[in-house]
Parts: structure tokens; sequence; C-alpha cells
């Protein structure tokens, strides 16, 4: 079956190129799908260009675009069992977990669909009775949107959605590891009634399908989400073309528990924060900071609970977290692991594969607890995207707050405390796009995503969401022009 979408017609590529999906949870066959190449990115770039340029969905009116992704949402629900189990195929991660995925998908079509047509820019004071100003906000015009393997439809959702809203035209790139469910959304959007070439899908490596979005000056804008090694090349190379760029690029992000905390939700949550979907989250907390006083009980407890997680595949009832998305990126944590011990961390749990042999075809790796970390380690500053948890001591208010913001990321963090001024001052404090306090995880369509420093650049969701795909333009209109006679002749 072709599964590239250009010009609205699914076509094989030009090499002819297929790719096998196999589930990390034990290795059977997910599906096989087409690998693009660079002239099928090529052609795609083209047909949204054309698309953009000449065609109608740029001039269509925005209520009417938010009502063909509200359309594209009760097509995603109608479906979510095809999506989500999909979705666990190609990422291992429980099927419980994907379901949730598909629901939060829903909404975030749901919100930019209903927001369509509610923005009618902003009218300027101009101080003067003959002049009329107004600012409005326009399509970029063909955006790139690249987007990794951990959550597929989920961050496809976060781009796709507030893209088409705002009038653009897009080609979509998935991580080579799990296509399948940004096949089925093209299929969804198709069946909604989206012009030809508003939305086109691209599948393949990076540097051969994806390199050309950021390379060619027929795409205006690119958004990324992946590593931050690869975020910095993209940067570079879409510099020379002077494009908008949006990058989100994870974070090492601390989870900070004073001694008031309440001891059992914040066990629980402590969990949560870093073993959920294995660790590989962008927001995990696995930087757990504990104040001194606490340190010793608090850790105890999670590295009891840490022991008795579960793991197993998608479909296993009984697992509580899954699979690693590879045997390469297993490897990575397990060198991680291996760095923090060099360093000097003590080793509570955990810290290499399952003895279990049901799990040996499978990418599994045991939830892990590194205690005694120090600032000066690799592992307290290095993101391990697996289910390591490195924890760390502070004095006081002060002194977390220093050591949580000793970070070059800035995604996300917590703070526990029964204290609601103590929350509310270092939540202020905290360099990070998103706080919780008492609580880990939840987000909301209506709120922005994003982080500081090397997290990234612009934000996803939210009102700022949709402005990274728009371009404000300010209208002057002098309603009483005459002669200004600043020249005599």
């Amino acid at each position: 079956m072709a599964d590239l979408y250009v010009d609205g017609k699914w076509r094989e590529p030009v090499s002819g190129g297929r790719r096998d999906i196999r589930c990390p949870a034990d290795g059977t066959l997910a599906a096989t799908v087409s690998e693009g190449t660079r002239p099928d990115t090529e052609a795609a770039i083209a047909a949204a260009r054309r698309a953009f340029d000449e065609g109608s969905w740029p001039g269509t009116p925005e209520r009417e675009r938010g009502a063909l992704l509200l359309r594209a949402a009760d097509i995603i629900e109608r479906d979510a069992k095809e999506f989500a189990r999909a979705e666990s195929l190609d990422t291992g991660k429980r099927l419980v977990e994907s379901e949730y995925d598909i629901a939060d998908v829903v909404s975030c079509f749901r919100h930019y669909g209903g927001i369509g047509g509610t923005d009618a820019g902003r009218v300027i004071d101009t101080g003067r009775d003959d002049a009329v100003s107004r600012v409005v906000y326009e399509p970029i015009g063909v955006c790139g949107l690249i987007t990794p393997w951990n959550y597929p439809l989920l961050q496809a959702s976060w781009k796709v959605a507030p893209a088409l809203l705002a009038g653009n035209t897009v080609v979509l790139k998935p991580s080579e590891l799990t296509p399948s469910t940004s096949i089925l959304l093209m299929r969804a959007l198709q069946e909604a009634g989206l012009p030809a070439g508003a939305a086109n899908l691209v599948l393949g490596a990076g540097p051969e399908a994806g390199a050309p979005l950021a390379e060619s000056p027929a795409v205006d804008m690119v958004s990324f989400t992946g590593g931050l090694d690869t975020g910095r090349r993209l940067m570079a190379t879409a510099a020379a073309t002077v494009k908008k760029v949006a990058l989100e690029l994870g974070g090492k992000n601390p989870n900070v528990v004073f001694a008031d905390a309440d001891f059992e939700t914040a066990v629980d949550f402590a969990l949560t924060a870093v073993f959920l979907h294995s660790g590989q989250v962008c927001s995990a907390g696995a930087r757990l900071i504990v104040e001194d006083s606490l340190h010793d009980a608090f850790v105890e407890e999670v590295v009891r609970r840490a022991r008795r997680i579960r793991l197993g595949g998608p479909f296993d009832p009984q697992a509580e977290t899954g699979a690693l998305i590879s045997a390469q990126h297993r490897e990575k944590v397990e060198a991680y692991v291996a760095t923090g011990l060099a360093e000097g961390a003590v080793l509570r749990c955990g810290g290499g594969r399952p003895a279990d042999r049901a799990l040996a075809a499978g990418h599994f790796y045991l939830p892990t607890v590194l205690d005694e970390c120090r600032q000066d380690m690799r592992v307290v500053h290095e993101e391990s995207f697996g289910p390591v948890l490195t924890v760390e001591r502070f004095r006081d208010e002060d002194d977390a707050v220093r050591i949580a913001n000793d970070t070059e990321f800035g995604l996300a963090g917590a703070v526990w405390t029964q204290d609601a001024g103590k929350a509310q001052r270092v939540a202020r404090r905290l360099r990070h796009g998103t706080v919780w306090i008492n609580d880990y995880h939840p987000y909301v369509p209506q709120a922005e995503w994003g982080g500081f420093g090397h997290s990234g650049v612009g934000r996803e969701l939210g009102r700022t969401g949709l402005d990274e795909y728009r371009e404000p333009k300010h209208i002057w209109q002098n309603i009483q022009p005459r002669p200004q006679r600043w020249f005599s002749g």
C-alpha cells in the first residue's frame, strides 16, 4: 500500500523503498511502510507551495478551517481504537497510555477547531481621527513539521492543528520508527475534506526525508520536536534561508520535594513523573531533589515501589510500563547509568535488563534509581530519556531553587509542599516553561507548552502555539487623505 501522501494522492516513493516497523516490546512486525527519500520530500514541498500560493486553503475563512478540524477530531475519535493500537505497536507503550494520548489528540483538534474565527485581530488607537489602524494575522506559508517517536500522533497534532487553522499548508515528517498513526491522521484529514496539497506526508529517515524541510527556500517555517543535537543542526541549516524555526528539545526536569509535602502523594507522583512510558517523555521528572531531612525515608519508599513496577508489552493488562524504543536507545541508557556509577552515584535499584525470559525479545530496562548524585555529575545534567531517576539533596528553599535551576534545559518542573506561599515563591523562581505544584505531567491544549534555555525556541499549544504559525500584519488606512505639502514643487 502506498503510504506517502502528496498533493491529495497516496503514492509510492520514487525509490520504491520500504521499511519494516517492529514492536519494541517483542520484535514482532507491526507494519511495513513506504520509505521516502529527498525527491519525495521535494515533491511534497512543491505540492504544499502550490497549494499555498494558488490553492483555496489560505483564503478559506478561518471559521471554516476550524470546522474541518472539528470534523477531523470526530473521525479520530470514531477510530480511536485503531489509532491507539497502531500507536502502541509502533512505540511499545501500554495500550491504556495510547488511549489517553488519542483522547488528547482529539482535544487538541477540538480546541483549535473551536477557536477558529474568534480572533479578528486588534484595532490600534492612533490618536488621530483621520486614520484607522489594525493588526491582523496571516498564515506564514509552507510549514515543515518534524515529529518524534515517543508521542507520535500527539506531537503531530500539536503542530498540524494550529498550522492548518492558521491557513498554512504543511509537510509532516514523522519519526521513521513510528509512522503508523501519522498515516491514519492523513486519512482522517482527507476524509474531513482537506483540499489537495494542504497537508502532505513523507516518511523516511531524517537525513533523507527530513533535511530538505530545513534546507528548502520554498519552506517558510519548520517546527521540530526531538533531541538537542538534531535541533541545533536544523536551526543552523534553516538560518541559510532565514525561515522561522520552532524547537522543542527536551529537558532534564527537577521534581522538588520539601519535607512538609504529603508523603504518600509525593512518592506516588515521583514514580509517575519518571517511569511513565519508561521515562521516554521530554518532561519526565528525572531529577528528584529532596529536602535533607526527608531524603532517607522518601528515597527508600521510592526504591521499594520502583522495584515492584511490572514491565510488559502493550496488551499485557498487568504491565505498568513498557519497553524502550530500540536496542540502540537501550544501549544509550545503559551507558548513561554506567557513567553515573563511575561518577560516584549509588545504585539503589535497577541498573540492568530484566531477568524475565518473557521479556527477552523486547528492549526492556529496569526502573533505576541513582542516589547521592551531585551537581557536577553528567547524569544530573544530561537527559537519559529512559527509566532512570537521579536523586539530589537540598537544605532550604534557596538551595532548592539554585539546584533546580542549575541546568541548561528549562522545560518543566514541579514543587511539592503544603505551604501555599512557599509553593508560589518557588514556582515563580524556577526557570522552566511549565511548573506543577503538587502534581506532575498534566497539561491542557489551551495553555502554552515549551521551555527556557536549551529546551527550545517558541511554544506549542495555547494562543501562542497558534501564533507560531501566523504572521502579524499592520494595516494603516488614512480615511481623510489630503496633500501634506512637505515639498514646495
